[in-house]
């Protein structure tokens, strides 16, 4: 009988993990930035609620996302990710926002 009560428990258990993944979401998009200093900065804008993970890579300006589709959304993250002063794929940073960057992080200035 103890069996049987634990072989229905994993089966239910099964079910419950396996649905959470429909809610998750990994994204790619191209955010400008220039250093570390910038990757910090991006990575902490995007790690808003529902956001699992964010990371940012230097050389290639990707930054990944992995997220829960029911709590936000790819545009509620680029857009804490442009208010910190970043352009990335969806969503362009004010000017405003911009020049609150250190002038080392300047990226729309540096000449490819």
């Amino acid at each position: 009988m103890k069996r049987v009560i634990a072989f229905v428990l994993f089966i239910f258990s099964s079910f419950y993990l396996f649905g959470q993944d429909k809610d998750i979401a990994t994204e790619h998009y191209k955010v400008n930035g220039i250093c570390e200093q910038c990757k910090k900065r991006i990575e902490d804008a995007a790690y808003i609620k529902g956001v699992k993970k964010a990371e940012w890579n230097v050389k290639t300006h990707d930054l990944t996302i992995t997220y829960r589709l029911s709590k936000t959304s790819a545009n509620t993250i680029l857009t804490s990710v442009a208010k910190a002063g970043h352009d990335n794929d969806l969503v362009l940073a004010t000017d405003e926002d911009y020049k609150k960057l250190p002038s080392c992080c300047l990226y729309r200035t540096i000449k490819k």
